[in-house]
Order: structure tokens, then C-alpha cells, then sequence
């Protein structure tokens, strides 16, 4: 069972905790774990809906599409989703307008923060490459768009990699690899995620500097991530359970985006590939890992 996934059940359980839902006694949550892979997260979409609940908690976007599939009924919260609106969740942020309202991720604009760190550890870069996998980051465009939009002010050549499994994965890397002064960007996806111990031990081995959209990148080896807490965005979401199990209806709350974020720069990786990590950087960094 991932441990990170365990920290985000615990923080949606205390955020309940907090305003007064005390489970086995006025709440009862059955929990599944899932893979990134379709077929599963259909399978257990099915199995949840089955139980009737009162209210489902969904986790990104390849998990909230399975649950949708399942039910237009039953009121849904989703937590760290990317693009609600284009993925067809939510009319829009304001008023959702269906059964399913929630937090998102990251908002697209990050995409041309995250070049801008990756220029800041390494100013020499001139082509960078994103990564993603097109099965379960339907939602690319969203961040490859602001992030080509933002390569040429930073005098770089912006590369759309997309991988669709773990071997795709070792041959983009090692190809884009090939060359000098070349870097990578790691989109929020669910495979990627799930695979992230491979995605940064390559990056190690073929010696490129990467920046990541959470920290649990760094704590496997990532050089540094930027993006939102994601566990925060689980104790918010029990504000909204709270809501709708007292009545209130998914359609009426408006989709919220981040409001905690941070940075981690994991030193040992910076030595290794022999990148001097900027004293700016250092200072603004939440998590330093050394």
C-alpha cells in the first residue's frame, strides 16, 4: 500500500475528525486501492457504486472518469484532479452544475514555472523534454501549451515526450539523452506517479537535470519538485464531505484550486549530477534533502 496514499486517507479522515464525524459511529468510509490502469479503476468504479454510498471521494483524473462512467447520481468529490472543465466533470469552476465538484491539482500557468526552475538550476539547457503518458494524462495539452508558450523567453526548445509504458519510458529517456545541455519536466500523471522511483533513477543515470510536481519525486531521488501540497487538498476536501452529507448539493459548491504549496531540492541528487543548486533556491526551498 503506497505510504502516500495512506497520508492522504489519514488527512481526509482528520479533517472529518475535526468538524465533528466520527467514524463507526455517524460515518462509515470503505476504501478501495487501485492501479493506473483502466480496467482496474473501472472494476473498482463498479464496485463502489455498487455499495450505494452517500458520497464517493475520487483521486485524479483517469479515477474520477472511471467513477463518472459509473454514476451521474451519487454525489462525487474529487481530489488533485487536472482540467475538470476539458476533461467534461464540471460545466465550470464557479457552479459545477452535475454530481461531481472538487479540488483540482495544479493550475495550468505552472508548466512555465517549472522551465523556469529547471533554467535557474542549469542555465546551459537548451532543449527540455515533458514527459507524460497520453493514456492517463488525457489532459497534456493543458500543461504542454503554457509550456511551449513559455520555451522560447526562456531561449529553449520545448519537447512533447510521451511514454506508454515502463520500457517506452527507458528508450525516451536514454534518446533524449543523447545530446548536451538537455533537461526534464515530469507532468502530474497517475503512471508516472506510480512509477516515479523509475522515472528519477533514470534521470540519474542519464545524467539529466529534472524538476518534478511533487515531493514524493524527491524523496525517491529527484533533483526538485515545485507544485501543491496533496495532502492539504484531502483535509479541505472533508469541508465539502461535511457539506454534502448535511445536504448541500455538489452542483452549487465551486471546484477550488491549490492553496498550499511547496518546493524540495534534494541535495545528493545536485552532487551527483554535478549541478551547483542556486543559494536563491536553497533559501526558498520548504524541504532541503541532504
Amino acid at each position: 500500500m503506497d505510504p502516500e496514499g495512506q497520508a492522504r486517507v489519514a488527512a481526509f479522515r482528520d479533517g472529518l475528525q475535526k468538524i465533528g464525524w466520527a467514524e463507526g459511529r455517524t460515518v462509515h468510509i470503505d476504501i478501495r486501492w487501485g492501479t493506473p490502469e483502466a480496467e482496474a479503476m473501472q472494476r473498482l468504479a463498479k464496485e463502489l457504486v455498487a455499495l450505494q454510498p452517500d458520497l464517493i471521494v475520487t483521486q485524479n483524473t483517469p479515477g474520477t472518469a472511471a467513477m463518472l462512467q459509473q454514476t451521474r447520481a451519487i454525489p462525487i468529490i474529487f481530489v488533485n484532479v487536472v482540467d475538470p472543465v476539458g476533461s467534461g466533470f464540471v460545466a465550470n469552476f464557479p457552479r459545477p452544475g452535475g454530481n461531481v465538484t472538487g479540488f483540482i491539482s495544479l493550475e495550468p500557468t505552472i508548466a512555465g514555472k517549472w522551465l523556469e526552475l529547471l533554467k535557474e538550476i542549469e542555465p546551459h539547457i537548451a532543449k527540455v523534454a515533458f514527459l507524460f503518458n497520453p493514456a492517463t494524462a488525457s489532459y497534456a495539452e493543458y500543461y504542454l501549451t503554457p509550456f511551449k508558450a513559455a520555451a522560447p523567453s526562456f531561449a529553449v526548445e520545448a519537447i512533447s515526450a510521451p511514454v506508454r509504458d515502463t520500457s517506452e519510458l527507458e528508450s525516451v529517456v536514454a534518446a533524449f539523452s543523447g545530446g548536451p545541455n538537455g533537461g526534464l519536466i515530469v507532468m502530474p500523471d497517475s503512471f508516472l506517479i506510480a512509477h516515479r522511483a523509475a522515472v528519477t533513477s533514470l534521470a540519474a543515470r542519464h545524467r539529466l537535470p529534472a524538476v518534478y510536481p511533487f515531493r514524493y519525486f524527491t524523496e525517491v531521488g529527484g533533483l526538485l519538485s515545485y507544485g501543491s501540497d496533496q495532502i492539504d487538498n484531502y483535509r479541505r476536501a472533508a469541508s465539502y464531505a461535511d457539506r454534502i452529507l448535511k445536504g448541500e448539493k455538489p452542483s452549487e459548491l465551486p471546484v477550488q484550486g491549490p492553496v498550499k504549496f511547496e518546493m524540495t531540492i534534494n541535495l545528493k541528487t545536485a552532487k551527483a549530477l554535478n549541478v551547483e543548486m542556486p543559494p536563491k533556491l536553497l533559501a526558498l526551498a520548504d524541504e532541503v534533502i541532504e
